[in-house]
């Protein structure tokens, strides 16, 4: 055990927050904390980290334990750049080198005693230096660049000009460079893409360290965590497994609760029964017999009803006229800001019923295609057009469709003016607006409020196409899984963006992914020709994608040399992808080559890394000798072997790390 929470109890105004809250985190475990907004995990966060003092309860730590917290909000220093700020959690390491250094030359015309002294004091420094991963720090800083798409250019951007999303990528940055014994992060797949999630999915599960996370991306936690924490109703419970086993131990609770309620309630209610029956029978020892059961009915407890998922927030998506069978069709779709290309040649269809998610990086233009597809942007060229009576409804993540000027309330019936106010009062009760709470301004809402707002604008809608724009963004757990089951059941069509891998597996029948500027098609409809292996949810996604991304990229034809540039280069080829982009017999091979190619790659990279390593050792051995400690020819040659040995290797292994990427 690290860290342990006691009976942790914490009240603001007497409302209780948190109550007995016990729970602890072993060395190397993965936790998340989970619980509805407003369960009370900043308050237990900043418990932890002792920023704000219980009302009763302690919390345990191990000695000389060390924990780096990220936050939702960030200080970063602006006048640095990306790589610096992250460099500076090195500089330690990096005086040690800077000294070492200082030792090589001074060694190089120092004599006699002199000169051993200066021997032993590098080689202990060595020592330390080499224990403390000194000689890899540079690979390391570049690949958590890379990893949170910080790599190249835009590594060198003053912090001053980042987004709060880029400066909180910039703390994580650092946060993990720091490599605590038990990391703290809050919310930290808020401003990352896809490809930086899975990135840092893989440096969490391989952190020689414990995790504590706080996150509504139930994906990223299943593929991280080991135990999960729940606060709800102010209490903890403890789950021993992913968060796929959290939700399903979850649900099992939760229907032994309500069937334990429902009994409990039979049971109160057959007693009272009886006892009125008893009172009418109007006889001494019925009535006496009545009062002895009323004593029982006083005394046996009483089941509060139990917290049902529907009683969070209630959706019902109905469209009000199916569509024809070819619901959108786009061609050659191209768009560009500022003489930087987004795309060109985007071409895709969607039909009737499908549930289509668009994915890719951030910056890659997803919005953009929506916002065109919505006639809210023009684009440079290509053709949209709709089918038969298809009635779009438009959900934008920036919610721009909302009036920050109106009220909740009349939000709803300025839109929809032919409904009456009890109406309107029902519908908002049902997205958790009840009270006053109609008539707070659309611009004081919070981001998850407003996305509230205009999910009950959608629903009212009764749109036959749904366009929805990063839909989970600030929505608890259970919001997220009500929305879910509202999409399942809907008859009409969708078409949406999201970073919520789980929220696409449980939703997507098809996926198209915005890559290297164009658009990857993975149908997952029985009646489109293609593989058993295009179901069309994100995990055979993830299992097939790196299989057949080169053929679809060749189809789609992008060169290699061109997949590897980056977006804006403007001798890339462009077309879009066929609905038939299954990888043929030939590409098949090409990428089998090319993975035995990284294969032996990567073993002769590691067979060099090696004995360069021995090398490195046995000049250490040899410069200790006492023979060899006042022959400064043969301590130069010696250095120089071992200077030139440590830039080989500080090339292999970065080179080690690209393929084994």
């Amino acid at each position: 055990m690290i860290l342990a929470c006691n009976h942790i109890s914490k009240a603001f105004l007497e409302k209780p927050i948190l109550t007995d809250v016990t729970f602890q985190i072993e060395k190397f475990e993965k936790v998340a904390l989970v619980g509805i907004n407003g369960a009370g995990k900043p308050t237990l966060l900043r418990i932890i980290m002792g920023d704000l003092i219980p009302d009763s309860g302690t919390v345990t730590r191990t000695r000389d334990l060390t924990v780096g917290y990220l936050a939702q909000i960030q200080n970063v220093n602006s006048e640095n750049t990306i790589r610096e700020e992250l460099t500076s959690v090195r500089q330690p390491i990096i005086d040690m080198e800077n000294k070492l250094t200082q030792y090589e030359k001074d060694m190089a015309v120092e004599k006699g005693a002199a000169l051993t002294s200066l021997v032993d004091d590098y080689n202990l420094l060595q020592d330390r230096f080499k224990i403390l991963g000194g000689y890899g720090w540079r690979g390391e800083v570049n690949g958590i660049l890379k990893g949170l798409s910080f790599d190249g250019d835009a590594a060198d951007q003053k912090i001053s000009t980042l987004s709060g999303g880029e400066k909180t990528r910039v703390a994580l940055g650092k946060l993990l460079l720091q490599r605590p014994d038990l990391i703290i992060l809050d919310e930290p797949t808020n401003h990352l893409d896809i490809t930086s999630i899975q990135w840092l999915e893989g440096f969490l599960v391989s952190y020689k360290g414990a995790v504590l996370i706080v996150s509504h991306d139930r994906y990223f936690l299943d593929r991280i965590v080991t135990k999960v924490v729940e606060l709800e109703n102010t209490r903890s419970t403890v789950f021993t497994g992913n968060y796929s086993f959290y939700a399903e131990q979850k649900k099992k609770l939760r229907d032994e609760a309500m069937h334990s309620y429902l009994c409990n309630q039979a049971e109160i209610k057959h007693q009272e029964e009886v006892i009125t029956k008893l009172k009418q029978f109007n006889r001494e020892k019925s009535i006496k017999r009545a009062e002895s059961r009323e004593k029982m009915l006083g005394k046996m407890t009483v089941i509060d009803k139990p917290q049902e998922l529907n009683d969070e927030m209630r959706i019902k998506l109905t469209p009000c006229i199916q569509s024809g069978r070819e619901v959108l069709h786009v061609e050659d779709l191209a768009m560009s800001f500022d003489n930087n290309e987004l795309f060109k040649g985007v071409s895709f269809d969607i039909r009737r019923g499908e549930h289509v998610a668009l994915i890719g990086n951030n910056g890659t233009g997803k919005t953009t295609i929506l916002r065109i597809i919505n006639g809210l942007l023009a684009p440079l060229q290509g053709e949209i057009r709709t089918g038969v009576n298809v009635h779009i409804g438009y959900y934008d993540q920036e919610h721009h469709v909302l009036n920050d000027n109106n009220t909740v309330f009349e939000e709803i019936s300025d839109s929809y003016p032919d409904m009456n106010n009890t109406k309107i009062r029902n519908i908002l009760a049902a997205f958790l607006f009840t009270g006053e709470d109609v008539f707070k301004k659309i611009s004081s809402l919070s981001g998850g409020e407003k996305g509230r707002v205009s999910l009950a604008k959608l629903m009212l809608s009764e749109a036959n196409l749904l366009i929805l724009d990063e839909p989970t963004n600030h929505l608890d757990v259970v919001s997220k899984e009500v929305l879910e089951n509202a999409l399942n059941s809907y008859e009409g069509t969708v078409f949406y963006v999201s970073h919520d891998r789980y929220f696409i597996n449980h939703t997507a029948s098809r996926i198209l992914s915005l890559t290297h500027e164009v658009i990857l098609d993975y149908p997952g409809n029985s009646d489109i020709e293609a593989p058993e292996c295009y179901i069309g949810n994100y995990n055979h996604y993830i299992e097939k994608s790196g299989e057949i991304e080169n053929s679809l990229l060749e189809n789609a034809g992008v060169t290699d040399d061109a997949a590897s540039k980056k977006a804006g280069d403007s001798d890339m080829t462009y077309s879009s992808v066929s609905d038939n982009g299954a990888m043929n017999w030939k590409a098949m091979k090409e990428n089998q080559a090319r993975e035995r190619k990284r294969e032996n790659d990567l073993k002769k990279c590691e067979q060099e890394i090696s004995c360069l390593e021995s090398r490195n050792s046995a000049i250490d051995e040899e410069m200790a000798l006492p023979e060899n400690c006042t022959d400064i020819g043969r301590l130069s040659k010696l250095n120089k072997e071992k200077t030139s040995n440590e830039e080989k290797l500080e090339a292999l292994y970065e080179q080690w790390e690209m393929l084994s990427e």
